[in-house]
């Protein structure tokens, strides 16, 4: 294995596996995305027991463009590597984004066994997210076992929060297990300060907005404070997170509803969807006459422009803003009303960027950094 091979960068969630393969001058060569079939459109699946009385006739098949679980995925993607004349063994190494790491995985790392149980230790605050990225990782593992592996962690850019951004006012115990602010997004702030337009402002307010949705003080290239928590429910709102909500709100929906339920509802049904009826997709809400659409664009918005107001006062000013992801790379109406309420700023039209978000390219040149370390 040739340490100047490319690197296969792997961003695995519930219902894809998107691939970018980029050469050792992080160039892009190729990209795409394997869907993952849904959990009730097959049986059996890897590790599910068929329901009572479930009958394997009856039940619907796989679409034959999709793959019934991580491991079919990544062996799909491998075989459109090979088909591309890029065999396992012309690689360098492959490179995960993996959304939690805890207190302990702040900084890009080779994943070895003790990486796998600190991922799977933060499944609890990241179940949308860390399940789906360990499973990525030992499907690939399984698949190419020579292959190195890396990792590069969502929370890690925030490990540079003050004590005081970080702590929640609970007692010691439970801040030492893990119950404390980490922040998410890092991997596209990170990608945001590297591609940002020189000279860096010394005092960044970077939106990353999307279906999951945040806010970043960033001073001096470094991360002070973030909206997102100790899991990704915290802060705006969101595609289907609620944002913020009063811990006694979470107490009585989980006294009224178990915890499970809640836990399904404040992920998956909350948000945009729930306040519109509609869907999640902000460009169905935009193009939408409707006025429960209205309503949660306008909650989306005011909520962006209220917790900037609390990154601002984190960096004591502001000297230029910056919107990434999806939403807030495409959704111009969303930027313009989101800058509407944030006029009193006083930031400037020619300090206001919009910057592709390049999460797979930063988790590449991490993954070389590291494999140049080590030579």
């Amino acid at each position: 294995m040739g340490r100047d091979g490319p690197v296969l960068v792997i961003n695995a969630g519930s219902s894809s596996v998107k691939y970018a393969l980029f050469d050792g001058g992080l160039n892009e060569i190729l990209a795409g995305s394997v869907e993952i079939a849904p959990e009730d459109s097959a049986w059996p699946r890897a590790g599910a027991k068929r329901p009572p009385g479930g009958a394997a006739g009856r039940c619907p098949a796989v679409p034959p463009d999709m793959s019934p679980d991580h491991a079919q995925a990544l062996a799909r993607i491998l075989a459109r590597l090979e088909d591309k004349a890029l065999p396992v063994s012309a690689l360098a190494g492959a490179a995960h984004r993996v959304v939690h790491g805890g207190a302990r995985l702040t900084a890009p790392c080779r994943i070895t066994p003790e990486t796998l149980a600190g991922i799977r230790a933060c499944i609890p605050l990241a179940p949308l997210h860390n399940p789906h990225n360990l499973a990525a990782v030992e499907a690939l593992a399984a698949l190419a076992p020579d292959l190195p592996q890396f990792a590069s962690f969502d929370t890690a850019f925030h490990a540079t929060n003050p004590p005081v951004a970080r702590r929640f006012a609970i007692p010691e115990y439970l801040h030492k297990s893990n119950i404390r602010r980490f922040g998410f997004h890092g991997i596209s702030y990170r990608a945001l300060v590297d591609d940002f337009p020189a000279p860096l402002p010394e005092r960044l307010l970077a939106l990353h907005l999307g279906n999951g949705a945040s806010i970043c003080a960033i001073r001096k290239g470094r991360s002070v404070a973030t909206t997102m928590g100790c899991s990704p429910l915290d802060g705006l709102t969101m595609g289907t997170r609620p944002g913020s909500l009063d811990a006694g709100a979470v107490l009585e929906i989980v006294a009224r509803l178990g915890l499970e339920e809640a836990r399904d509802m404040l992920n998956r049904r909350s948000g945009l969807l729930a306040l519109s009826g509609i869907g999640a997709d902000m460009r169905a809400l935009l193009d939408s006459d409707a006025p429960e659409a209205a309503f949660a664009v306008e909650h989306f918005c005011y909520w962006a422009a209220r917790h900037a107001g609390s990154m601002i006062a984190a960096m004591q000013g502001v000297d230029a803003i910056a919107f990434t992801g999806g939403i807030g790379e495409n959704a111009e109406p969303v930027r313009a009303r989101i800058l509407e309420l944030l006029a009193w700023t006083g930031v400037a039209r020619e300090n206001i960027h919009v910057i592709p978000a390049r999460e797979e390219r930063r988790i590449a040149a991490d993954a070389l950094q590291l494999m140049r370390g080590d030579a």
